[in-house]
């Protein structure tokens, strides 16, 4: 962990958490997040404090969120939700999951869900994040692209926003990541992935292959005269909460919290 907080402490990236588990069950899922939490941020100085509680974002192993899969494999909680909220989750970035029954319904679109604990895959549905609208819920949920894809290959595909290895960005992807990303107002937010951890994605991360996906999202925004800004899990956050409070959301990742963000405004 110590070469990703060195990372951290010169600004070029961010850890947040992704767990793979399976039946565990409420009671050692909650300490296994805890304990976890508590070890990244006592132990490497990773992850931040919210109201005096660790905050994270997470992305759930095999896509299985909330117990999604019919089956109730890689997960067992339906109040997975609820949980994660309160332990200081503040949003989940699992979405999109593809051709597969996890999927959300609600699609290309920042929205709150509300847990029930009686019932698997509560986010289903939620509210849309709008701008001034200060929607909440038990979770924000942060999904990335996802839609089809005409172009690049002899057959249309599905394009959910992952780089690996054979499928790295190309303009065409560029182009419908943008068209395709969750919008709030005239802002849109445009989250990918990948499996890093796996040796044979490496080409796809490093080196100029990145550096093209990164110059490649700057030209498409110069084509459309609009600014991009490459910022962390936790900075998006900050700046659709901004949003939804009808405030600069430029501004909520700069200071790095919404409260100075008010008052900023208040100032000018």
């Amino acid at each position: 962990m110590e070469p990703l907080a060195e990372m951290v402490r010169d600004g070029i990236a961010d850890v947040e958490v992704h767990l793979h588990h399976d039946g565990e069950g409420r009671v050692n899922f909650i300490n296994r997040i805890s304990n976890f939490c508590e070890t990244l941020h006592k132990e490497h100085g990773l992850l931040r404090k919210r109201n005096g509680k660790l905050a994270f974002g997470f992305i759930h192993g095999n896509w299985a969120l909330d117990n999604s899969r019919p089956d109730g494999r890689w997960c067992g909680l339906n109040d997975e939700i609820r949980v994660l909220r309160d332990l200081g989750c503040y949003a989940d970035f699992t979405m999109p999951s593809g051709d597969s029954p996890t999927q959300a319904r609600l699609v290309n679109t920042i929205y709150y869900c509300n847990g029930a604990p009686d019932r698997p895959k509560s986010y289903d549905r939620g509210a849309r994040v709008t701008r001034g609208g200060r929607v909440e819920g038990d979770l924000l949920m942060i999904p990335g692209p996802i839609g089809m894809r005409w172009r690049d290959r002899w057959l249309p595909r599905l394009e959910t926003g992952e780089l690996r290895q054979g499928n790295v960005a190309t303009p065409y992807r560029v182009r419908r990541w943008v068209e395709l990303a969750p919008r709030i107002g005239t802002d849109s937010f445009i989250k990918l992935f990948t499996h890093g951890a796996q040796e044979r994605n490496s080409s796809a991360l490093l080196r100029d292959v990145l550096e093209s996906a990164f110059n490649l999202l700057v030209e498409e925004a110069d084509q459309r005269r609009c600014a991009v800004h490459f910022v962390s899990a936790w900075q998006m956050y900050l700046a659709i909460e901004a949003i939804g409070r009808g405030l600069d959301p430029v501004v909520a990742t700069q200071t790095g919290q919404i409260d100075r963000v008010a008052a900023g405004i208040e100032r000018n």
